[in-house]
C-alpha cells in the first residue's frame, strides 16, 4: 500500500493574509511573538452622549438607547458623579420624584472635587452608571455651575429600597 502526502493549506494563514490585504485605513499591524502579523482595527464609535450636530437627539431618546437597567436608590446615594474627563463633579445626596413624575438626582456640586458642594437637581436621563460611579453625559461642568441651587420643595425623596432605571455607560 502506497501512502501519499497531500499538501495542506492552513486556513488561519489564509485568513490573516486576506485581512492584511484588505485591512481598513485605521488598522494597526501587530507582530506576534515568533509568528505572522495580526491586523487590529479600532471601531470608530462615538462615546455615549455625544450628539451629532446635524442630527440632534432629545435627551430622553439618548437615555433609552443606553440600555437603562434597574438600580436601588440606596446603592446610588453617595456615588460620585464624574464628567467625561473623569473629574469629580459631586456626590449623589438623594434621589427625588418631582410633582411632574420625573426622577432627579440631587448632587452636591462643587468645583473642588465635589466637596462641600451646593445641591443641584440633575435629571435621571443626563446620567449613566459606569462601575462604581455615575457619569454626566448630557450635562457639562458649566451646566452644573449654571444650574440653580435645589430647594427642598414638593419633591419627596425616594426610599432606599426603591428601584430606578439608570442608563449604562462605557469608557
Amino acid at each position: 500500500m502506497r501512502c501519499t502526502k497531500t499538501p495542506r493549506i492552513a486556513a488561519p494563514a489564509l485568513v490573516l493574509a486576506a485581512m492584511s490585504l484588505a485591512g481598513p485605513a485605521n488598522a494597526t499591524t501587530l507582530k506576534r511573538y515568533g509568528g505572522s502579523p495580526i491586523v487590529v482595527a479600532q471601531a470608530m464609535i462615538p462615546r455615549d452622549g455625544m450628539m451629532d450636530a446635524q442630527n440632534p437627539m432629545p435627551m430622553k431618546e439618548r437615555y433609552l438607547r443606553r440600555f437603562p437597567q434597574p438600580a436601588r436608590v440606596g446603592h446610588l446615594i453617595g456615588m460620585p458623579v464624574l464628567d467625561l474627563y473623569s473629574k469629580t463633579l459631586g456626590y449623589v445626596r438623594k434621589v427625588v420624584r418631582t410633582p411632574a413624575g420625573e426622577t432627579e438626582f440631587i448632587v452636591g456640586y462643587s468645583q473642588w472635587w465635589g466637596w462641600f458642594g451646593r445641591p443641584v437637581a440633575v435629571p435621571l436621563e443626563a446620567l449613566s452608571i459606569e462601575g462604581g460611579h455615575l457619569v454626566s453625559l448630557d450635562m457639562s461642568p458649566s451646566d452644573f455651575a449654571a444650574a440653580p441651587t435645589w430647594r427642598d420643595t414638593d419633591a419627596p425623596p425616594l426610599p432606599n429600597d426603591a428601584v430606578v432605571r439608570v442608563a449604562l455607560s462605557r469608557s
